[in-house]
């Protein structure tokens, strides 16, 4: 009896306690103009709920507090904004108060000089890095001829097999990226390399807690042996004195003008292998392979697609978008205060995080009739490059540089897949 007494008593006292725990938090964080939200526990605040529910945690909250409330999420104080004007009005003025706010386990694991990293004039000289790597010019005359070789070749490998077509457009994007980016050394370090980068990926997108076994851990591991590669791999490459025409060629040759050390140089390389990883989810849909099968019928069969065929491919881009809107794969970007600054009538503290959410705005009946139907002429109808609120590929000065690459990969994965007539199956 006298241990069931001590059970309860203990059980009771857990309870009072996490309640005050609570509910002093809630106090802490009751700011004069703040808006309305709850910031759940010390330290944690709601980001386990957050992370566990997703979608779910964010459509809770709107229902509660409206379309822009605070929270406590990743170990930070911060403002969710799910309105589609004011969306746009914080990512094109960052300059006013607003700077990356990015999860500390990203800013760790990919680097202290990536783009989404640095702000200011260290944030021009990195984009026009990569600019330089990825502009329409380089994607023409270098990037969509071996894209084109590579996704022929991948491709191939499918015939008469069962896929797994997740898992297996991911490594596609990886080893793509990779050949870009190193062409001659691409095949001998890939196997080592690519687990190494998943383990990284992952990383980015847990706590930055530093303990044995947690995700965070092993991407910072992993960064540390990605490093150590790249590192190795610029210094042979200098060595070389070879003008290799990839983007290492590029960025250790004497005509870039973008002058970058060998950390701000592996940083950039590590943030392309990145952004390509997880933007590689589409429909394929049956105007897709009129559309494409048009452009084979001009063609040899052994002929590449050109820079020409890329840009008629309108339907594609159009399916590629509305496949992102639904997707949603990145479910909003993050900025941070530089001092108090007044944002839709609320007074939001120095240091605190805002949190862009675009995902909700893509399923706004207002914005797109019948949100959930796959409707890719919706962009058609409106123009592909006028839609103001599909902020997908981010917007100002932060928008994705590596936007057009981006689509000219996607694309010449979907005429390969869509015009082989041997394909195999996907499950």
């Amino acid at each position: 009896m006298a241990g069931l007494v001590v059970i309860l008593a203990v059980f009771w006292s857990l309870c009072i306690l996490s309640i005050a725990l609570l509910r002093w938090n809630e106090v802490r964080y009751r700011k004069k103009g703040l808006p309305p939200g709850t910031m759940g526990w010390p330290v944690f605040g709601e980001t386990t709920e957050f992370l566990k529910q997703g979608p779910g945690f964010m459509k809770n909250q709107r229902s509660r507090f409206g379309s822009f409330f605070k929270s406590h999420i990743l170990g930070c104080p911060t403002i969710v904004s799910m309105d589609p004007e004011l969306n746009r009005y914080i990512l094109v003025n960052e300059a006013k108060g607003l700077v990356p706010g990015y999860p500390q386990s990203m800013l760790d694991i990919l680097g202290k000089c990536n783009i989404a990293a640095v702000h200011g004039s260290a944030h021009k000289h990195m984009r026009g890095a990569l600019l330089a790597l990825i502009s329409p010019t380089m994607i023409k005359d270098q990037l969509l001829p071996k894209i084109d070789d590579f996704m022929r070749s991948h491709l191939s490998d499918w015939n008469n097999k069962i896929v797994d077509i997740q898992e297996k457009t991911k490594e596609m994007a990886f080893l793509s990226s990779l050949r870009q980016i190193a062409s001659k050394e691409a095949s001998s370090i890939s196997q080592s390399f690519m687990p190494e980068f998943f383990k990284l990926v992952l990383g980015t997108l847990s706590l930055p807690i530093n303990l044995p076994n947690t995700n965070y851990h092993r991407g910072f591991q992993a960064r540390q042996h990605i490093t150590s590669l790249l590192r190795k791999l610029v210094e042979e490459r200098r060595a070389s004195g070879e003008n290799q025409q990839d983007m290492l060629g590029f960025l250790v040759g004497e005509e870039n003008k973008y002058k970058l050390s060998d950390e701000e140089m592996i940083d950039l390389i590590i943030t392309i292998l990145y952004s390509g990883y997880e933007t590689v989810y589409y429909y394929f849909y049956d105007g897709c392979q009129k559309e494409h099968m048009a452009i084979r019928d001009r063609k040899k069969p052994e002929d590449p697609i050109h820079y020409n065929d890329y840009k008629s491919m309108r339907f594609t881009r159009a399916v590629i978008y509305e496949t992102s809107r639904l997707a949603t794969i990145v479910n909003g970007v993050l900025r941070k205060t530089t001092r108090d600054m007044e944002i839709n009538g609320y007074l939001i503290p120095k240091g605190w995080k805002i949190y862009v959410y675009t995902r909700e705005v893509n399923y706004d009946p207002c914005l797109y009739p019948d949100p959930l139907t796959f409707n890719p002429w919706r962009w058609l109808d409106k123009g592909l490059e006028n839609q103001h609120h599909f902020l997908i590929f981010g917007g100002g000065t932060r928008q994705c540089p590596g936007k057009e690459l981006g689509l000219a990969e996607i694309s010449t994965f979907l005429h390969y897949f869509v015009t082989n007539g041997k394909k195999g199956e996907t499950s």
